[in-house]
């Protein structure tokens, strides 16, 4: 059975990567592009550098930057009827992931109109919006070479999860440089995110011998440098390796798509403002322990390529090595459980069931190895409160 692969058609990898725009602009053939980017990228220099960087060419660029942390589907409005007003041909996304899923939702409705709910799954966005270059700032969502975005429906709080191959930027700048300016917090949360796309991409039922390549690299480059970056956040060898990292694992998961994490994550983001990594973190064990037995050879592999556990171990005891790593990983990094972040015990409690059917109703749970009944999420999410 074949599989159908997408990527971006131009990615330039690699430190000071960022030189590239104009080159790949002139390329793409993209005269007016917008930035789309929020007011942190403002602040660093980043946007005042690309603009410096494309005066020599003339390239005049338009500029939205109030993008949301967790976009909503009313944060896009403005930035569509800029982008529409503007004539722009193209979007350059800077940022993190929220950044990237914005222009990629903005890129979709300018040109092909609608609300971003006509376009959740399943429904598939298969029509091409405006051309997106994504500069990704963060070392984990992977964004920048994913056809996926999720946005927030602003009266429901339900993140809507959009899928296809119009959403897959047509060019990915990835520079690790960008990524030194990264807070401890962010760097975990991004960098647990990335680990968690490699091994649901690896366990994934939608998993075949081109994403599995991804996912594999991935976890190698991720798993030994983690911390590294957390702790040591000059160290550009750790830098590198989780940047790249990242960008294989959305390439993995991209291709073979994301599991029970992920479809359980989304909703405790939207009810409870956790950000997207950092619920994937806290899910991320206790998901592992429930989903093993679909695959202990899989998660096992992922243990092994962790450096856990070697060939003489048993399947079983490479996979306690692994919830053991999972565990103490989060408290190294520090990740919050629920509690800890703040959810209130009796507000949490009584909408484990009301999250467990929106985690099922995104699809992503019947990717998983095993798959999960409304009660078996329900649990899940009681146990991690605390």
């Amino acid at each position: 059975m074949s599989s159908t692969i997408a990527l971006p058609k131009i990615m330039e990898v690699g430190a000071n990567a960022i030189v590239k725009l104009t080159s790949v602009l002139n390329t793409l053939e993209c005269h007016k592009p917008c930035i789309i980017t929020d007011k942190m990228m403002m602040q660093l220099g980043y946007v005042e550098r690309l603009k410096k960087q494309l005066e020599p060419s003339n390239i005049k660029t338009g500029l939205f930057d109030d993008c949301m942390p967790e976009p909503t589907d009313e944060s896009l409005d403005e930035a569509v009827e800029l982008v529409r007003k503007g004539g722009y041909d193209s979007l350059i996304a800077l940022g993190g992931g929220s950044a990237i899923d914005s222009a990629k939702a903005i890129a979709i409705l300018a040109k092909l109109g609608g609300q971003i709910s006509d376009y959740k799954v399943p429904n598939s966005v298969d029509q091409c919006g405006l051309p997106v270059i994504a500069i990704p700032t963060t070392a984990g969502t992977g964004s920048e070479a994913t056809r996926a975005t999720v946005i927030t429906d602003a009266s429901s709080d339900e993140k809507m999860l959009c899928m296809g191959l119009g959403l897959m930027p047509v060019a990915a700048i990835i520079d690790y440089e960008l990524t030194l300016s990264l807070p401890p917090r962010v760097t975990a949360d991004t960098g647990i995110d990335a680990l968690t796309h490699a091994i649901e991409a690896y366990v994934s039922r939608k998993a075949n011998p081109f994403s599995d390549q991804q996912a594999m690299a991935a976890i190698k480059l991720l798993a030994p440098n983690l911390r590294l970056a957390f702790h040591q956040p000059d160290n550009r060898a750790a830098r590198e390796a989780m940047m790249l990292g990242a960008t294989l694992a959305g390439i993995a998961f991209s291709n073979a798509s994301v599991a029970l994490v992920h479809g359980m994550s989304r909703p405790i983001g939207a009810h409870f403002h956790v950000p997207h990594g950092l619920s994937n973190a806290m899910l991320l064990p206790a998901v592992t322990e429930f989903s093993i037995p679909g695959a202990p050879a899989r998660y096992a592999h992922c243990a092994r390529l962790m450096n856990l556990a070697t060939d003489t171990d048993s399947i079983d005891e490479a996979n306690a090595k692994l919830l053991v790593e999972l565990r103490a990983i989060n408290a190294e990094l520090q990740v919050p459980t629920l509690s800890e972040f703040g959810a209130e015990k009796s507000h949490y409690l009584g909408l484990t069931s009301t999250m467990a059917e929106q985690a099922l109703a995104s699809g992503s749970p019947n990717n998983n190895p095993r798959i999960p009944s409304v009660e078996d999420m329900a649990a899940i999410y009681q146990q991690v409160w605390a």
